[in-house]
């Protein structure tokens, strides 16, 4: 289990246990990343759809570039720094910081979800080509990569300039690949405006949204109307993002915002793995169509129903514990405490199983990828 900060406060940051493999971590994880990532998806839409295939499939070099994915991509950052500039929703404090303060932060992102849903009807209406997001998925995720790594360098130079105690302590080590890659500082700021908290849950997670309309736009571009499968793909995977969205102030008691510098790891994870290998099954499925029996549909609607009711109830146990360990919905649950200081969940959902909001993750997982294979298909 990761350290908490505040329970390391009094301790070096040049001390802290280094993460993700140290420097070599560092060094391998920014170079292999972006290339699974076009591995990926090249799979995805190969005939064989094997990662086993050797050597991979992967795209030729003038299938990497595309300007208008580019104007896409910085249109759609642009569309989403708007959004999150908008005065609606409420304003919430974070959790207390190293200096005693608590941040600020706009809860908004479910506005933008529905905002860029409205946008997007819009286009589809006024006879938008969404389904080429099916030719331009490869540049795209290129471009991605490309924006995180020029992000990450501004956010390491940068934090030269933040006074000390705004730093990570995890992410200010002294050794600059290292620090570059888990993030020097920890809540990065252009006035008000939060650049970790915006990517965490804006341009990347609704941006998966778009991606997968555009493979079931594709689809009925091909084959008159969208599958079963993809719908089933698209339902879920929205489900998804629309909780997280709803639910916005829990993200502000995660590890990524209370622990975690902003470095390449949180962005290229937030602007470019998540949009690009989380839609893999919707891209999948435009090359590789299946054909759902309703029974098999069904048995997979409870699944991922199951997984969501399991995800869903264990968050907000552990949320409304970390914000408030007194709440009554809380207080009654035991709990150890650990060499930090702090005190973890023994009972309720988690006296049950150890991690249960990530055994809900891993069924709603399954539930998004058992349409793409055969064992309940026709």
């Amino acid at each position: 289990m990761r350290p908490n900060s505040q329970g390391l406060k009094h301790k070096s940051s040049h001390d802290t246990e280094r993460e993700f493999g140290g420097t070599l971590g560092a060094i391998c994880i920014p170079v292999f990343l972006p290339l699974t990532v076009l591995f990926l998806i090249s799979v995805s839409r190969c005939p064989e759809a094997s990662v086993l295939k050797w050597p991979p499939s992967l795209p030729s070099t003038d299938h990497l570039w595309d300007p208008l994915a580019l104007m896409v991509l910085l249109g759609w950052i642009s569309l989403h720094a708007l959004l999150y500039l908008t005065p609606v929703g409420k304003v919430s404090e974070g959790l207390v910081l190293r200096d005693g303060t608590r941040l600020k932060y706009p809860i908004n992102g479910f506005h933008g979800l529905c905002i860029s849903g409205v946008l997007l009807l819009l286009l589809v209406g006024l006879g938008a080509p969404l389904g080429y997001l099916f030719e331009l998925l490869v540049p795209l995720a290129v471009c991605a990569i490309a924006v995180s790594f020029l992000f990450s360098v501004y956010l390491y130079i940068r934090s030269f300039c933040a006074p000390s105690d705004a730093l990570a302590l995890g992410g200010n080590t002294g050794n600059p690949l290292y620090d570059f890659f888990i993030g020097r500082e920890l809540n990065p700021r252009i006035g008000n405006f939060d650049l970790k908290y915006f990517c965490e849950l804006r341009p990347g997670l609704i941006g998966w949204v778009v991606i997968n309309l555009g493979m079931l736009m594709k689809e009925v571009e091909l084959r008159g109307s969208p599958s079963l499968a993809m719908i089933l793909v698209n339902c879920f995977q929205l489900l998804y993002v629309a909780d997280a969205l709803w639910n916005e102030e829990a993200v502000l008691t995660t590890m990524d915002i209370v622990h975690d510098g902003f470095g390449f790891m949180l962005v290229f994870g937030d602007l470019a793995w998540v949009p690009f290998t989380y839609s893999l099954q919707a891209a999948f499925l435009v090359v590789h169509p299946q054909a759902l029996t309703f029974l098999g549909a069904a048995a997979i609607i409870a699944l991922n129903g199951v997984g969501y009711y399991i995800f869903r109830k264990s968050n907000s146990q552990k949320n409304q514990f970390r914000r408030d360990p007194s709440h009554p919905s809380v207080a009654r649950l035991e709990t150890i405490a650990t060499a930090t200081g702090k005190r973890l969940l023994v009972s309720g959902w988690w006296g049950l199983v150890r991690h249960p909001n990530y055994l809900g993750d891993l069924l709603m997982a399954l539930a998004w990828s058992l349409p793409c294979g055969k064992t309940l298909s026709e």
